[in-house]
């Protein structure tokens, strides 16, 4: 048995615990049982963000006749685009995993592992049988794609978003299964460069986790460029050949639909690891739905042990894990000085197009708590730089306590909104009880700058 000061199970943001914690002086060990990055830079954000970029060039293409110009004809070189992606995120894998040859600390073990006793992990693989142990562990193991059950899936050689972003044939007819940001992201990378998309959706929206105005707006759009069936819940899959058959029926009317494809796309969600570690034998309880369970310091109800990131399902992104990760390192190496994690102003980011970018409550969840708000909703083309880009779509919606006049909730439809969405995060993070938009107001704005959309929201909420 081997015994270190700290193990860290999963080579993500538990990376950055590990090495930091080596280099203040634990005797750490990593296991990774995939590739070195974690699911961010080898099957997330990164590989994804950087393929649909190339969607975005084709997107700007063809809106070029919009501003005067006359593009005649390109070329889409799918395998070249994703050959492209894959040596940037593999080589930076690579580059990780060599930076712990013949290094000690933190010793890296390359294979999965499971729990076989009180803090105690065993390593699993065919040539190791090793067994280590440590005082304090972190769990930061991620999750994997969900699997509906769906009747004659399983076996028909679908593809998850794993899949997906390694593809070196492009689809002809791509039919995508789920409509949260996954598939919208997905559909866009294919259906930009030429795919014909298909997406069923068993909510009535796109999307539906965003602010209403936001789903309705984005299934609005996305309906005029591919084929959206929201309403519909997927009963039968099967294959023939190299051609998926899926049957579908509406909730309300019970009206069949039949699509076919060369390829099919299961984006439902996705779940947490914990299964896979066998918990139990080390006396970690999970939640409900599998995710690890703990406090306010991301420590779990067995003293010294901690996790992390998507397998806590607290915010399933990777910026998320990041700065949880900041505390946890914090919180292993002073356990009498615990700091618990400020989760204040989370946001997130919809790279699809129009891109998407949220934080704090929505409306319905204001609605619903019975809080009482006050709302703004200010469109892009009331902007010069709106009009400049023609973007007849794009909104900012504000929604602030009606007392205080506090930053509720503020959600983004339309170009750049992931980087305009910034300037929020700071007026309602710059007070530990919340900002206001004096922050905001009070800020001069270049003219004329995306930026003044922002602004002009801000100002159209009603004085208190």
């Amino acid at each position: 048995m081997q015994k270190f000061d700290l193990i860290v199970i999963g080579s993500g943001s538990g990376l950055d615990v590990a090495n930091a914690a080596s280099q203040h002086g634990l005797r750490v060990a990593i296991i990774e049982k995939d590739r070195m990055g974690g699911t961010c830079l080898n099957n997330g954000c990164i590989p994804s963000k950087l393929l649909i970029h190339s969607a975005d060039v084709v997107e700007t293409i063809k809106r070029a006749k919009l501003f005067g110009i006359e593009v005649h004809g390109y070329t889409i070189e799918f395998e070249k685009i994703v050959q492209r992606v894959n040596t940037i995120t593999d080589s930076d894998s690579d580059q990780i995993r060599n930076a712990f040859k013949d290094v000690d600390n933190p010793k890296l073990f390359a294979n999965r592992c499971k729990f076989i006793g009180h803090k105690t992990v065993t390593i699993v693989g065919e040539d190791s049988h090793d067994i280590l142990t440590a005082e304090k562990i972190l769990i930061a193991a991620g999750a994997r794609p969900r699997i509906p059950n769906i009747k004659g899936l399983e076996g028909t050689g679908y593809l998850t978003s794993n899949e997906a972003l390694r593809l070196k044939k492009q689809p002809r007819t791509l039919t995508i299964i789920g409509g949260g940001y996954l598939a919208c992201e997905l559909a866009h990378f294919f259906g930009a460069l030429g795919t014909k998309i298909n997406i069923i959706q068993h909510k009535d929206v796109l999307i539906p986790n965003e602010d209403e105005a936001v789903s309705q707006k984005f299934t609005e759009i996305f309906s005029k460029k591919y084929n959206i069936y929201v309403g519909y819940e997927t009963e039968y899959v099967s294959r023939e050949n190299d051609t998926y058959h899926v049957v579908a029926k509406e909730d309300i009317s019970g009206k069949s639909l039949r699509l076919v494809s060369d390829q099919l796309l299961i984006a439902a969600g996705r779940i947490p690891n914990s299964d896979t570690l066998d918990l139990e034998k080390t006396g970690v309880k999970l939640g409900e739905k599998g995710y690890i369970k703990t406090d306010r310091f991301l420590e779990t109800e067995v003293n010294g042990i901690f996790a992390l990131g998507d397998i806590i399902g607290r915010y399933l992104f990777k910026h998320t894990a990041n700065h949880e990760a900041q505390y946890a390192y914090h919180n292993i190496l002073h356990p009498d000085k615990k700091i618990p994690v400020n989760y204040a102003a989370m946001p997130h980011a919809i790279f699809s197009s129009p891109q998407v970018a949220s934080v704090g409550f929505t409306e319905q969840e204001l609605k619903k708590a019975g809080i009482k708000y006050q709302k703004s909703v200010y469109p892009y083309m009331n902007t010069a730089m709106g009009l400049a880009l023609e973007d007849r779509e794009g909104f900012v919606k504000f929604l602030t306590d009606k007392t205080s006049g506090k930053i509720l909730g503020c959600h983004i439809i339309g170009n750049e909104a992931s980087i305009l969405i910034h300037e929020v995060l700071v007026a309602m993070r710059v007070d530990d009880n919340g900002g206001t938009l004096d922050y905001i107001l009070k800020t001069v704005h270049i003219h004329p700058a995306l930026s003044e959309v922002v602004f002009r929201a801000a100002a159209a909420i009603p004085k208190i």
